[in-house]
């Protein structure tokens, strides 16, 4: 099939906060670094406020609603606390997470079909204020079909095992695991889900993801701030915006 439209790339910009909160200082700020982003060809800002604000703060938030030109997706896990604070705030989307507070990363998707009955009532609120509500999930059946269910309009699909597999030279299991992205990102396109994708994207990774014609949406973040110290933020994300260009042409 054809694109189903044009790829769209969100920055997440938490591990500039991370390297902020290490000295516990101003600089570098997250608020700069989404203005950047935009300038190098970002289509949205992602933040993940977490329970500890380990990375991003409360008043990043506060600044990102009040000073962002572009759409600012909001990624949280399922609690009272960040339904609050999103309803408060109304951002153009929210996507939510699973979260551990040991995990150094959000590590896989979230348990959709377990935790429909809950996850269908929190939702409610937060489509009602307005925002487009994400699930970021495995690339499994269950957890789309129960995603689709509760009335989320997206998934986003977990590219983590993928981009695991292929550093590691896993060639058989990371065909295998891509062969997966691609068929549950068809299979949530045909549920009538919005479908996007993200988690460990790195220049060397994206073109296959890029290239899948149901996704229109990518959101990379460590990578991207990672080699911006090598060669600055504006280029890093230009590189990745013309890599996915050219896969989906």
């Amino acid at each position: 099939m054809d694109p189903v439209g044009p790829l769209r790339l969100g920055v997440n910009i938490d591990h500039v906060a991370t390297v902020r909160n290490a000295r516990g200082v101003v600089h570098p700020d997250p608020i700069r670094a989404a203005n950047l982003a935009e300038a190098a060809g970002a289509d949205g800002i992602t933040a993940h406020l977490r329970e500890d604000r380990r990375h991003i703060s409360d008043g990043d938030i506060d600044r990102l609603m009040t000073e962002l030109t572009l759409p600012l997706n909001l990624e949280m896990a399922a609690t009272d606390e960040m339904l609050e604070i999103a309803l408060r705030h109304k951002p153009h989307a929210v996507c939510l997470v699973p979260e551990r507070r040991e995990e150094r990363t959000t590590e896989g998707g979230l348990e959709v079909a377990r935790d429909e009955n809950r996850l269908a009532h929190f939702i409610a609120p937060l489509a009602e204020a307005g925002c487009r509500v994400s699930i970021f999930v495995a690339a499994d059946r269950p957890q789309i079909e129960a995603a689709r269910r509760i009335g989320a309009n997206v998934v986003e699909l977990h590219t983590g095992a993928y981009c695991d597999f292929h550093a590691a030279d896993r060639v058989d299991e990371c065909r295998a695991e891509l062969a997966r992205l691609t068929e549950m990102a068809a299979f949530a396109f045909d549920l009538g889900l919005e479908v996007h994708a993200g988690h460990g994207l790195a220049y060397e990774t994206v073109g296959p993801v890029a290239a899948l014609p149901q996704v229109v949406e990518l959101n990379i973040g460590h990578f991207l701030v990672g080699e911006a110290i090598f060669r600055g933020l504006e280029d890093s994300i230009a590189e990745m915006r013309r890599l996915m260009d050219a896969a989906r042409s």
